[in-house]
């Protein structure tokens, strides 16, 4: 049987800000009207008129990937520029506050507030989706269990919202706390089988609790439309090369469970209740604290399971063409992350307009824009 690709789409979801008062400003169709021109359909409005979101084409690897987030972040930089403004690429806004921000008109935004209410207002919040192709839906449900367990671990790495409206939160993932208020949030419950995945769906469905499955917002979910698994707990990310690092390794993962599964090596799969003990410690603490290794019943250092997350899938690495994106996770384990970062200049500065200022410089690095 001939192995397929692991595809990549990526998603990232941007802040566009005023760079003179650094709030966000609700902007979204000036830079839409721009977009649909030049960025077609991989350019989307979010619930906020604040907020805009970019999304890849299928990408045969991650190469193909550099090449496309790249130019996005650049194109949309570029029709920002136009307007006066700027593009931030961050979890959560360090100052902004939502009770500011227009929501996008349309029927769909108007339909989730009417459904969350202040929930839905309140939720102005930035992630990074990663999408990975896997054809056969039964083995991604499988492939979907298991790599529950790497979902804290991945996000330690990916903090990067440690303020909200202008107040140091005392977590490194703020973020994930402010969307887990929505309902179908969070890591799932493992699923036996596709059809009872597929059942699930069509009971919230035909019992008027979604219209359609995207409504489901797990941290990992089989995407409704699309033959991807897709990892959905990353913060955005400042860095284009903290994006391509993050996506890479979700790839690799995705991979090599796949492989193992192929060979009926299963990876033990855990109970939700456990992994949300260590979903709070990533949220928490980041890079900097400590996750429960289940199987040893024991805590171990974060920096130290994901060295061997890297041991694990270092084979898939090498056939995917992702080692460069590696040694950039080992350079944020070294240096710290988006959070870590932001924290710095804070404590440096003691000023939010300047934490905006270094995330926005960030998210310019290694852009093409005149």
């Amino acid at each position: 049987m001939k192995e397929h690709t692991y595809t990549l789409g990526i998603e990232e979801e941007f802040a566009i800000v005023d760079p003179v008062t650094r709030e966000l400003k609700s902007h979204i169709q000036e830079i839409l009207e721009g977009g649909k021109v030049l960025l077609k359909e991989q350019i989307k409005p979010e619930m906020h008129q604040s907020v805009v979101e970019l999304g890849t084409e299928i990408c045969s690897d991650i190469n193909h990937a550099r090449e496309h987030v790249v130019d996005l972040r650049s194109k949309l930089a570029e029709l920002a520029g136009k307007a006066g403004l700027k593009i931030a690429s961050v979890g959560t806004h360090p100052l902004s506050h939502w009770r500011d921000q227009l929501i996008t008109e349309g029927e769909r935004y108007q339909e989730i507030v009417k459904d969350m209410q202040s929930l839905a207002r309140a939720n102005l919040i930035f992630g990074l989706h990663v999408h990975v192709g896997i054809p056969n839906r039964e083995e991604a449900i499988h492939v979907m269990n298991q790599a529950r367990y790497f979902l804290p671990h991945i996000y330690a790495l990916s903090v990067n919202s440690p303020f909200w409206v202008g107040q140091d939160t005392g977590l490194k993932g703020y973020r994930l706390k402010v969307f887990e208020r929505f309902p179908r949030t969070g890591i799932p419950d493992a699923f036996e089988s596709l059809a009872e995945y597929e059942e699930f769906c069509r009971l919230l469905v035909k019992t008027g609790c979604i219209d359609n499955p995207k409504k489901i917002w797990w941290d990992i979910r089989l995407h409704p439309f699309f033959d991807t698994l897709e990892v959905r707990v990353c913060d955005a990310q400042s860095r284009v090369d903290d994006t391509l690092a993050i996506a890479a390794l979700i790839q690799a993962t995705v991979a090599k469970l796949f492989k193992l599964l192929r060979q009926n090596t299963t990876f033990r799969v855990y109970r939700r209740r456990l992994l949300d003990e260590n979903r709070w410690r990533a949220t928490r603490y980041g890079l900097d604290g400590k996750l429960i290794d289940f199987g040893r019943e024991t805590e171990v250092e974060e920096r130290s399971l994901l060295n061997e997350l890297l041991e694990f899938i270092s084979t898939e690495v090498d056939e995917l063409g992702s080692r460069r994106e590696m040694q950039h996770i080992e350079r944020i384990m070294r240096e710290g992350t988006g959070a870590d970062r932001q924290l710095a200049t804070w404590h440096r500065t003691h000023d939010m307009k300047s934490v905006v200022d270094q995330i926005v410089a960030e998210t310019y690095e290694g852009l093409r824009v005149a």
